[in-house]
């Protein structure tokens, strides 16, 4: 079965483009729009299983559309297309749950591995994107962790004793071996052997973003 689509571009000749492409794969392309407004509606009305959405349209943007969607607990799945590389809309982007980002210059090689990736429940972001911002992606866990456990692991990558983070943090020796023992069990670590100062080191990109 194939996915059902929405598209939506202000550039007619991107939107033909893309439209184009997608039939020829035997997309089921249900409607098209050249604004964010119309784009919204359309979902809205159709349903669609997938809405691939330029970043920047009149009257409401794909980020715009992909806080809507949420908000309403729309099913329909959003695609970003674009040429923004900027890291605060990627990181936008992410918040907002968007399952897919391409990069228009990649479009249409990389089209098709992110549309089967989204309709399967999974999430594409375009490789040379994340190549571009250098991105390290976090694992899942570092989320269940609290905002005073990011702070001891980070501090913990910085090679602090359990006595030094008690310090800086104002916080006594025993609470912070009890943050370290959470931390552990939350991300599943070993407890002997340094995996916490090891795992520390090996996400401290993510930690000094995120604390």
């Amino acid at each position: 079965m194939q996915a059902s689509i929405i598209i939506a571009d202000d550039h007619p000749l991107i939107l033909k483009g893309l439209n184009d492409f997608l039939v020829e794969k035997n997309y089921n392309v249900l409607g098209s729009a050249t604004n964010g407004k119309d784009a919204y509606e359309l979902i809205e009305k159709l349903e669609p299983d997938i809405a691939i959405l330029d970043i920047r349209m009149p009257h409401l943007t794909g980020l715009d559309i992909a806080k809507l969607c949420n908000e309403k607990n729309l099913s329909t799945k959003i695609i970003l297309i674009t040429f923004e590389k900027e890291e605060s809309i990627y990181n936008k982007a992410k918040s907002l749950h968007v399952y897919g980002y391409v990069l228009k210059e990649f479009a249409l090689t990389e089209l098709e591995n992110c549309i089967s990736e989204v309709f399967e429940g999974g999430r594409y972001f375009s490789p040379e994107l994340i190549e571009y911002l250098e991105i390290q992606e976090a694992p899942e866990a570092l989320e269940l962790l609290t905002p005073a456990e990011k702070r001891v692991l980070k501090l913990i990558a910085q090679n602090k004793t359990a006595k030094e983070i008690g310090e800086l943090l104002f916080i006594s020796d025993r609470t912070v071996e009890k943050h370290k023992s959470h931390i552990i069990k939350k991300l599943d670590l070993e407890s002997k052997g340094g995996s916490l100062a090891l795992f520390a080191k090996e996400n401290e990109d993510y930690l000094d973003k995120n604390t």
